[in-house]
């Protein structure tokens, strides 16, 4: 996948990017509402296993255009029927609140109804403030709250929140 912003790339990631995914997934802060930070092993066997040799791809690395660094990691896989896919993202602290989620992810789901022919995208997070926000200004809708479906990290049960944006909500917030 080879998608561009103005300020973004989203393409593949390589084992190169193994030092940049690591400043992501291995920040305590970053991971707070996903799983426990990854020690740099367990990042390059999640990068190899999940990101490099899985076909399809699951997930996509989120490229400053100016610079070629990894800023983000952004999920988008089919779940259940083909035209359904799941969206998500987790971005380096350092680049939060400048738009970047946003811009990246908006020009995903822009591409996934206009060229894939998606039906409907989802997301799901247990983080009801940056998340859900995300989620919200990208024009999804809630579906439902599992409540105390799912561990925090800090062993608490939290609740589960689903968005979705269906095609036709998606023609007027993005002029597909």
């Amino acid at each position: 996948m080879n998608i561009a912003s103005e300020r973004m790339l989203l393409r593949d990631f390589t084992m190169e990017d193994a030092n940049d995914l690591y400043e992501i997934l291995g920040d305590e802060e970053v991971m707070r509402y996903t799983e426990p930070a990854y020690d740099r092993q367990k990042t390059e066997a999640f990068l190899r296993a999940f990101c490099v040799e899985r076909e399809p791809k699951g997930a996509f690395a989120a490229v400053l255009k100016e610079t070629g660094k990894v800023i983000g990691y952004v999920l988008f896989k089919p779940i259940g029927e083909p035209e359904i896919y799941e969206i998500g993202w987790i971005f380096n602290k350092r680049f939060w609140r400048q738009g970047y989620a946003f811009e990246i992810c908006k020009r995903l789901i822009a591409y996934g109804f206009e060229e894939m022919g998606l039906h409907k995208i989802c997301a799901e997070a247990i983080d009801k403030d940056k998340s859900v926000g995300l989620m919200k200004k990208l024009g999804m809708k809630e579906e439902g709250v599992q409540r105390k479906q799912t561990r925090a990290n800090d062993g608490e049960w939290a609740n589960l929140y689903w968005y979705g944006l269906l095609k036709e909500d998606a023609i007027s917030l993005f002029s597909i």
